[in-house]
């Protein structure tokens, strides 16, 4: 039997507005889950960023001198290292480039919040060659020791870097290598840096504070007509990135902490 158009149209419309609700629920859904994935990425960078605020006081320039053997001369140089913070997106990370070094050239290093390491990419010279290795490490903080190791191969020694921070002027790193048949580390240097320049002060300073990661502030910054101060030149250029939302992030921390007084 042939169907009455008026059914027809009324079959259609029931089929559209099934199809549209189907698609309001998809959509909903959808942004259910982007609020989700930004609140994660949110507070996975501020797990990141408070984790690495344990290191501010490595930020700026340190005059290193490297010893193969503690308290001997013999085969030692001079080095220049600068620290600095690395700010991609969303991520976070502190950058290190180093002047004349002999076992390091640069590293960046992250932190990972899920498994609560910190991670360090290394760019490291070669032996007797003017080409250069990436190294990957991983470690964790104990109290003034941050502790990092790179597992090596049949054909690759396994590496590991001890950053020990005495004082506000004063870090060691010490560089050592296991080879596959050993089972302890063995020493193959220790630079000791010594702080260049402006001093950082401690948590009751009454110096500049940088907006963006509440160390000390050397270099200024300006936004409508208004001056803050920064730590380095990673802060100077996430400041320009978004002025605003530095600030709000600023503003909401000197809140929070006069609310804890």
């Amino acid at each position: 039997m042939r169907q009455p158009s008026g059914e027809k149209q009324v079959g259609f419309v029931s089929s559209l507005a099934v199809v549209l609700l189907g698609m309001v629920v998809l959509s909903v859904i959808h942004a259910d889950e982007s609020r989700s994935s930004a609140a994660k990425n949110v507070a996975s960078t501020a797990a990141v960023k408070e984790a690495l605020t344990q290191f501010q006081d490595l930020i700026g320039g340190w005059i290193g001198t490297g010893q193969p053997k503690r308290g001997s001369a013999v085969g030692a140089w001079r080095e220049k290292a600068d620290w600095r913070w690395k700010f991609a997106g969303e991520q976070a990370a502190l950058e290190c480039v180093v002047e004349e070094g002999k076992l390091l050239k640069s590293a960046v290093l992250s932190f990972d919040p899920a498994k609560k390491v910190f991670l360090l990419k290394a760019v490291e010279p070669i032996e007797s060659k003017e080409e250069t290795t990436e190294r990957e490490y991983a470690g964790e903080l104990h109290e003034k020791k941050l502790v990092l190791e790179s597992a090596g191969t049949d054909s690759s020694d396994a590496r590991r870097i001890t950053i020990t921070r005495l004082n506000e002027k004063r870090t060691l790193v010490l560089f050592e290598r296991k080879a596959s048949s050993q089972n302890f580390y063995s020493r193959i240097a220790e630079v000791g840096y010594t702080r260049e320049g402006t001093r950082l002060a401690d948590s009751d300073q009454t110096g500049p504070i940088c907006v963006v990661t509440g160390g000390v502030g050397t270099i200024k910054v300006s936004f409508k007509g208004e001056t803050y101060w920064v730590c380095c030149t990673g802060c100077r250029d996430a400041f320009n990135d978004d002025p605003e939302g530095v600030l709000a992030d600023y503003k909401k921390k000197l809140e929070e902490k006069k609310a804890k007084k």
